[in-house]
């Protein structure tokens, strides 16, 4: 099999940090041959560091779209970007990598969705948490039954926003601390968490959530909480709280509890899963933090060869994405949110307060 071709658009820290690592590892299935940035001495930086050639560097990537030896094409641009960007990638006619979330609202989420259709091309979502390993172990030990079956979890997501705003961090770019988007790092973070949420646990009911609001613009709350009822009986609390300290250790992170055992997943960094059963016995189930990346990426090498298909497609993403905003209209409207199915017609309207009939799964 030969190697992929390599376009690619957005050379930000998420590209460098992130995919030129894994692309840097999978140096015998991808080969860099374009770069494209709206600063061109960024793009033409980052070509100078892999001795490719500064005629292949462009600071319009309609131009570079225009190359007939490009295979793919991964894109990396602010999130307001993302759909533009794709719709003029899958209209040249390249298969195409776009980091999530796949669009910036709704409108243009639905359009997403007949981008693969309409243009014949191959288009995967980088949603690397639905291919960490501990989120896919996790999922195995649910599945093998080890806890019994799962009654509810607890996932809490505590970082500093503020205190990385000033420092050469993700938190520290222009177009994060001032989205042209709605929900801003909710959207932008979170939904890596709500992504493994229904990676593990499957598809979502309903979403009850309540958010205190702030005026900094990077997120419109200072915590968002959220209740979710999935399809399958499982109960969860997620909370997202980008404004703050876990001084207390070890933190809550991700804790789920079975009907014979829990799972405790302290950090996504450390490396173990702890699980710890009710007869007394527990283990230690190890994995490599950080490999998303890295399986994204051979994923899509191992599709565009015919090997497999792929994991994280604009349909699967779309989900995530509604459901982030479904949790920020909950919020706003005070009220339940059917996420994966429609209202059921006994209670249109779903409101938690106001109503003669609550429904018994949240009394």
């Amino acid at each position: 099999m030969k190697k992929i071709r390599l376009g690619v658009i957005g050379t930000g820290l998420a590209w460098e940090r992130l995919h030129y690592p894994a692309i840097k590892e999978l140096g015998d299935k991808y080969e860099i041959v374009a770069l494209a940035n709206r600063t061109r001495k960024d793009a033409e930086d980052f070509a100078a560091k892999i001795n490719l050639d500064v005629k292949n560097v462009y600071d319009d990537y309609n131009e570079m779209l225009k190359r007939t030896d490009i295979d793919a094409v991964d894109i990396l641009v602010p999130i307001e970007l993302n759909y533009i960007v794709s719709e003029a990638v899958a209209k040249a006619g390249k298969h195409f990598i776009c980091e999530k979330p796949l669009a910036p609202d709704m409108e243009q989420a639905k359009k997403y969705l007949e981008l693969s259709r309409k243009y014949k091309v191959m288009i995967m979502i980088a949603e690397n948490y639905r291919y960490n390993e501990e989120n896919n172990k996790i999922r195995d030990i649910i599945n093998s039954g080890k806890i019994g079956e799962v009654v509810y979890f607890i996932r809490n997501n505590i970082t500093c926003f503020p205190c990385e705003m000033t420092k050469d961090t993700f938190a520290g770019t222009e177009w994060r601390q001032h989205p042209d988007f709605r929900g801003g790092a909710f959207l932008d973070a979170a939904i890596h968490d709500i992504a493994a949420m229904r990676h593990i646990f499957g598809p979502v009911e309903c979403v009850q959530a309540f958010g205190r609001p702030q005026k900094s613009d990077f997120n419109p709350y200072v915590s968002i909480n959220v209740n979710i009822l999935f399809k399958s009986g499982v109960i969860g609390q997620y909370t997202y709280f980008p404004s703050g300290i876990e001084s207390h250790k070890p933190p809550v992170g991700l804790r789920i509890f079975g009907t014979q055992g829990e799972i405790f997943l302290e950090d996504k960094n450390k490396g173990v899963i702890n699980v710890t059963y009710n007869d007394g016995r527990s283990e230690q189930v190890t994995f490599t933090p950080n490999r998303g990346y890295y399986n994204e990426l051979l994923n899509f090498y191992n599709a565009m060869n015919g090997l497999e298909r792929i994991l994280v497609t604009p349909e699967l993403e779309y989900g995530d994405v509604k459901m982030v905003f479904d949790i920020l209209d909950s919020i706003s409207k005070r009220k339940i949110v059917y996420v994966d199915e429609p209202p059921k017609p006994d209670n249109p309207d779903n409101y938690i307060f106001g109503h003669e009939e609550i429904r018994p799964y949240i009394q």
